[in-house]
């Protein structure tokens, strides 16, 4: 079961000095992602963490402690979260996040009795690929303005400054920097290495204030939001026609990061734990952030590159690093400092990470070997694109719409469906990689 090259295997205990060690090592390649989400859509950084923290130990039980995995903030749920709070307040995206959690437990369920084979047919790669696509584009805007426009006068109204825009170009430079030239760990973290560099270049040009990191405490609670106490909790088809669709995008990116985790650390997690396991820590993970006012949870690719360069796959580093998330939650004065930083350094790296999002929708155009001389491929892709970047709309009502990305993933599954011409062959889960 276990390769040769691996230094901890997942049931592996190291010792108190190295587990610290390798647990902050994954701690740091998943902080940047993890919050900038909230930053973008106006949730607490303290209570992403404290969710991550919680949402990644949820997994590991539910998942008998056998994958070792880390969840963060999801970045699919970005423009939805935008969009419902405009509407009607942040409140209505932590219910729209119970439902789609819902649709986790749901589908989970489905799986359990019934295998994992439909899933794979019903969202095949051609249909996958352009939503994540549309998801990066999608966000595109919300990058450029952060890194170039900026409220000068304290009126609310935004305009441009080339002072803040080069401070978002600095941080740009240095993530891309990263990717290409550094080696090893550090290579993992542009993210992070970014804000570093792009915050110090914000304090020399005196653009950081810091009024709010004297006045904070030192231990302090992260900012919950309670449904019933917080915001009042209704439930309108607006708000899930904007969320739950989704999840489509998200259990597909579940299912590739089980798929690529059993590659690197030697098991199939598709049928041992199983895929109706993980799905179900990974919704139980995202229903319990929801609730208490933390960003709806993915598995994250980050982690996994950490996994693949140390070949260190305890499941007690993992739980040590949700551990530490919790922990660093209530240093007020951290959480502070975290939100000082400018909005043009987070417009800076979200123009790396959102284009990669988007470029990750190619590569697994690529991946799949998709044929566009295929009639059949080309309309679907293209109907998808233009439905999602376009800002396509269904108003039913007025208290029902569903329009961008979400509308976008629902046509691509009913093409899929309907079109002529569906390859009939199944992916299959290698049976050889359980050895």
């Amino acid at each position: 079961m276990t390769n040769s090259q691996t230094v901890l295997d997942i049931h592996d205990k190291p010792s108190a000095g190295k587990l610290t060690t390798l647990s902050i090592q994954h701690m740091f390649a998943m902080f940047g992602a993890t919050i900038l989400v909230p930053q973008l859509v106006g949730l607490s950084p303290a209570i992403a963490l404290l969710t991550s923290g919680i949402a990644t130990l949820i997994f590991m039980f539910v998942t008998k402690f056998q994958v070792p995995a880390y969840l963060g903030s999801s970045f699919a749920f970005i423009v939805p979260i935008l969009a419902i709070t405009e509407i009607s307040g942040i409140g209505s995206a932590m219910i729209g996040s119970l439902f789609v959690a819902l649709v986790y437990f749901i589908v989970s369920l489905v799986i359990w009795k019934t295998g994992y084979k439909w899933i794979m047919k019903l969202l095949p790669p051609i249909v996958v690929a352009p939503v994540i696509i549309v998801i990066g584009l999608a966000l595109s805007p919300v990058a450029i303005d952060l890194a170039m426009n900026f409220d000068l006068n304290g009126d609310g109204i935004k305009e441009y400054s080339m002072l803040h825009f080069s401070a978002a170009l600095v941080t740009l430079a240095a993530a891309v920097i990263t990717i290409l030239f550094f080696k090893g760990m550090l290579s993992l973290m542009p993210i992070l290495i970014g804000i570093i560099v792009g915050y110090i270049y914000s304090l020399f040009i005196g653009i950081v204030e810091f009024s709010t990191v004297l006045s904070a405490k030192w231990i302090s609670a992260p900012d919950f939001l309670l449904p019933g106490i917080d915001y009042e909790f209704i439930v309108t088809p607006t708000l899930l026609g904007l969320m739950v669709p989704i999840a489509i995008v998200t259990i597909s990116e579940h299912i590739g990061h089980q798929l690529v985790l059993g590659k690197i650390v030697n098991r199939n997690y598709i049928k041992e734990p199983g895929l109706h396991r993980s799905l179900l820590g990974d919704g139980l993970g995202t229903f319990i952030s929801g609730l208490i006012g933390g960003p709806p949870k993915t598995t994250y690719g980050e982690n996994i590159g950490v996994l693949a360069i140390t070949r260190v796959y305890s499941v007690y580093v993992i739980a040590g690093a949700a551990i530490l998330a919790i922990i660093f939650s209530f240093f007020g004065k951290i959480m502070a400092l975290i939100a000082t930083i400018p909005t043009a350094v987070l417009g800076g790296i979200s123009i790396l990470l959102f284009g990669i999002i988007a470029s990750s929708g190619l590569r697994m155009l690529v991946d799949n070997k998709i044929d566009f001389g295929d009639k059949r491929n080309l309309v679907i892709s293209s109907i998808i694109l233009v439905i999602g970047i376009g800002g396509a709309k269904l108003h039913f009502s007025d208290t029902f719409e569903l329009e961008g990305m979400a509308l976008a993933a629902i046509v691509g599954v009913i093409l899929n469906l309907v079109l002529p011409g569906r390859p009939q062959e199944v992916v299959e889960i290698e049976e050889d990689s359980a050895q």
